[in-house]
């Protein structure tokens, strides 16, 4: 595929960790699909620029999800990496106070939203010419480790290593690559949140180290500029001084 320029679609990529990485793609070459809710911030983000095609959708929606992935492959041929990136969290609770609409939205967006858009990346790698691609899903260090009442948000992420494993075996007769990066504490508009201080395990609330969101969005390149014969399977970058290896 000489010559061929690399494509990435980025769910959540109005924002936060999804526009570092949008960024960080354009100016490496790729072409990219944005998908969100908010079209606003995403076409700010294209301004114009042909290398950019704003797919505005809910992941939620399996119809429209459908629809953004068929516009992006019918727009550029082939569609090389997904970022399964978009994402939300819910103030910390205890199970017993977790309404029935929190934990499906938080279900919904995360998991469901996930499966919907890696779905439809693994029908087009399949089918395309040439075949394969990679898919990279944004779990959390929450996957490995929960923090104090998150029980919807680390079950949904702790459910993404499950999908990341299965697509990874699942993908490998049609050169379809799955691998996830667990990030802890980039500056985003949820560690914003993290300012007036985050549960720990022994009950207190304490503000946390974060590092700089282009640390993930390099990360997330370097995931996808591996050949497909290569893959980093579970990447975890995070604030090297939050409390997270040891006892908290």
């Amino acid at each position: 595929m000489s010559g061929h320029r690399k494509s990435i679609i980025i769910t959540g990529g109005g924002s936060g960790i999804g526009r570092s990485c949008a960024e960080l793609f354009l100016k490496s070459g790729y072409r990219v699909g944005l998908i969100g809710r908010r079209p606003g911030p995403m076409q700010e983000l294209a301004a114009g620029d042909d290398n950019v095609l704003v797919l505005a959708c809910d992941v939620t929606d399996p119809d429209s999800v459908r629809a953004s992935f068929d516009k992006a492959y019918e727009h550029w041929g082939h569609i090389d990496v997904l970022f399964n990136n978009a994402g939300l969290s819910k103030k910390s609770q205890t199970i017993d106070q977790v309404s029935t609409e929190d934990w499906l939205e938080v279900v919904n967006v995360n998991l469901t939203g996930a499966f919907f858009c890696a779905r439809e990346a693994f029908r087009i790698m399949r089918q395309q010419k040439p075949q394969g691609g990679r898919i990279i899903n944004n779990g959390s260090i929450s996957s490995q480790v929960p923090r104090p009442g998150s029980v919807a948000y680390t079950s949904t992420k702790s459910a993404i290593t499950g999908l990341t494993r299965t697509l990874s075996l699942d993908g490998r007769p049609f050169d379809i690559a799955c691998g996830q990066i667990d990030i802890g504490n980039a500056q985003s508009d949820m560690t914003a949140r993290m300012s007036g201080g985050v549960p720990q395990a022994d009950g207190s609330l304490k503000p946390e180290p974060t590092m700089d969101v282009g640390n993930v969005a390099s990360s997330v390149l370097h995931m996808a500029n591996l050949p497909l014969d290569a893959n980093v399977l579970f990447m975890t970058v995070m604030a090297n001084q939050m409390p997270f290896v040891g006892r908290g």
